[in-house]
């Protein structure tokens, strides 16, 4: 029996029709999903802790119960209390010892302190503040005539960093420090000084970070060594616009690469002029052992290579899931609460302070089953939900990488992810905000290797001003074989600061 042609045509047209409905169907999924993503950039929270819905919910207001002795009258008789009195004490906050005091004592007035006799006294300590200080350090080397032999003495004169002029490094380090720790831009801080009494201009400020980094460079390169030779690395990436002289009234964008030993703490930021695979390729060029990052694609080249092994954060994974719960809540919470199961176990071993066997006898028992469970109920879920949906994507994502993801579960000492670096970023996301960009690529490479040291310096406790200041005093006269003396994790501070 012959088909009708307008048959065949209605057919096709329903067909078509249904694959467009389907489109458009996909298409509003996907603008809500965007719309939900940029409404939490804009208005919500930034934190990614997940909470399940099975988890009890804190009392609230109106969860207190009715108090049945509170509705029947009843007779309450009262016994008064003769509070104690509580003898002198220095106060709620007692301020250190080693805060300077400046004491000032108030005598009554009309009286003759010769006629009295002092039996006590009361004492009220605030804590005060003066304004920073520029002073000028003077050294006088006298000259002397041995009239003996007819000869000139003199004392050698100090060392000094910089040599050319006229600055001590104390101030040096501060300005450093304001800028790289406190996220103080320069010219601020020269106003700053403006107002203390003394101008200085911002090509001399300049001049000298750059020579401090020029002094530092040594003991920035000894420190890469150690980073490279840990044999463990976080790795992440973050932007720095930077001015180029090529692009008139515009900005280059140029990158941070972080990389980090956190077992020895150590931190490494490396400038790099774009987000190619070039960076890494070049600094992990002899590299041998894990590097831990999240899914950016230019760290798979990496597999190539049989002396890295590559694995990847769970924290990232689980950010795609926190995307997806607009889109499909029941899966994405289901993922949610099981990969909130593996972080409680690594809360475990840290509480516990558990190490080399136990902790691994511990992940394996908890976290390895956990892992599996979830991984084939992944790739039986990733059937039932569309490809190109928020819940597909994330589920395709862990699939993925579901090796490298599960990888520090068989091991006693790789981590879970990648927060460490991320940890280490963050001052430089909080100095973007204000200082905006810098001024040169050759500028934004320095930089890298003042939040190298002082995100180490950080790590290890050591006051940053102090040890900047004394780097820059000595780190002209040491040695190479010593430099790395002066690392932050091998400083010694000096009596004299």
């Amino acid at each position: 029996m012959e088909q009708n042609s307008d048959d065949i045509d209605y057919k096709d047209a329903y067909h078509e029709q249904v694959s467009i409905n389907e489109k458009l169907v996909l298409k509003q999924q996907d603008l809500a999903f965007q719309l939900a993503q940029l409404q939490k950039l804009v208005f919500g929270s930034r934190h990614e802790k997940f909470v399940s819905p099975d988890a009890p919910l804190a009392p609230t207001l109106f969860d207190i119960p009715v108090i049945v002795e509170l509705l029947e009258p009843r007779v309450v008789s009262y016994e008064k209390n003769v509070k104690q009195a509580r003898p002198n004490h220095p106060g709620r906050n007692s301020f250190p010892e080693h805060l300077r005091r400046i004491e000032t004592v108030i005598n009554p007035t009309g009286l003759d302190l010769s006629l009295v006799k002092k039996i006590g006294e009361s004492v009220t300590e605030t804590l005060a503040y003066v304004p920073a200080e520029l002073f000028v350090k003077k050294v006088v080397r006298p000259k002397y005539l041995d009239t003996a032999t007819n000869s000139i003495h003199q004392a050698l004169a100090p060392e000094r960093c910089f040599e050319r002029s006229n600055v001590d490094p104390s101030l040096v380090a501060q300005i450093i420090i304001e800028k790289f720790v406190d996220h103080l831009p320069l010219d601020r801080q020269i106003k700053r000084f403006t107002r203390l009494g003394f101008t200085i201009s911002d090509s001399t400020v300049g001049n000298w970070v750059a020579a401090s980094a020029a002094y530092l460079k040594p003991l920035y390169e000894a420190h890469k060594k150690l980073v490279l030779a840990s044999g463990y690395l976080h790795a992440d990436e973050t932007i720095i616009k930077v001015m180029d002289s090529d692009k008139k009234n515009a900005t280059h964008t140029g990158y941070y690469w972080v990389y980090q030993c956190n077992a020895n703490k150590l931190v490494l930021f490396d400038y790099r002029t774009g987000r190619g695979r070039e960076g890494p390729q070049s600094i992990l060029k002899e590299y041998k052992g894990y590097l831990q990052t999240d899914g950016y694609i230019v760290y798979e080249d990496f597999d190539k290579n049989p002396d890295i092994i590559v694995f990847n954060c769970m924290a990232h994974a689980r950010r795609k899931f926190s995307e997806a719960l607009t889109n499909d809540q029941s899966k994405a919470e289901h993922v949610l609460a099981e990969i909130q199961k593996l972080y409680s176990i690594e809360r475990h071993l840290t509480v516990n302070n558990l190490s080399g066997k136990d902790k691994l006898d511990y992940r394996k028992e908890q976290a390895l089953p956990i892992l599996k469970e979830l991984h084939v109920w992944m790739q039986k879920t990733y059937a039932e939900v569309l490809p190109s949906s928020a819940i597909g994507k994330a589920i395709a994502y862990s699939l993925s990488r579901w090796d490298k993801l599960s990888l520090y579960a068989t091991t006693d000492f790789l981590s879970i992810d990648n927060n460490p670096v991320e940890n280490s970023i963050r001052p430089v996301a909080v100095g973007r905000k204000n200082y905006l960009f810098a001024g040169s690529h050759a500028a934004a490479q320095r930089s890298a290797i003042f939040y190298s040291l002082l995100a180490t310096c950080k790590n290890y406790n050591v006051n940053p001003t102090d040890w900047m200041q004394d780097i820059l005093t000595r780190i002209a006269s040491c040695p190479i074989n010593k430099i790395q003396d002066l690392l932050p994790q091998n400083w010694k501070q000096p009596q004299h600061i």
